[in-house]
């Protein structure tokens, strides 16, 4: 099943999201900044990251570039409480744009969008009640 890394220096969104994501039926690890991010998709095994923009030390626009770097396929969906990013040309090389919210819809939406663009399996939906 497709892995997804979630990168966000704050534990509350990085432990929600990985359970969250868990629950669904994908791989989900968790990076708590950007040099431990560039280091996991540096060993490969990542098919999507889920990156907050605001961290201390390397934010992740930098990481962006970094992981891109490394792997310019890579989708990464930047993922942030701050709507003013969203200017930021940097930002553009991103998958995706989601603003933080406590609706994972379109965090959720914007995955199995960018995986199922590079033809990766999409955990099965539950059938709805």
């Amino acid at each position: 099943m497709a892995t997804v890394l979630i990168v966000d220096d704050d534990p509350h969104p990085r432990l929600l999201y990985q359970e969250y994501l868990s629950d669904l039926g994908y791989t989900a690890i968790i990076a708590a900044n950007g040099p431990e991010a560039v280091e996991i998709v540096t060993q490969g095994n990542v098919d999507v990251v889920i990156l907050d923009i605001a961290m201390p030390g390397m934010d992740g626009i930098e990481v962006l570039s970094k992981l891109l770097d490394i792997n310019s396929q890579l989708p990464v969906i930047l993922n942030t409480a701050y709507g003013a990013y969203k200017e930021d040309f940097m930002t553009w090389a991103a998958e995706a744009y989601v603003t933080k919210s406590s609706n994972l819809g379109e965090l959720r939406k914007q995955i199995e969008a960018a995986l199922e663009k590079r033809g990766i399996q999409v955990p099965p939906q539950p059938p709805q009640e």
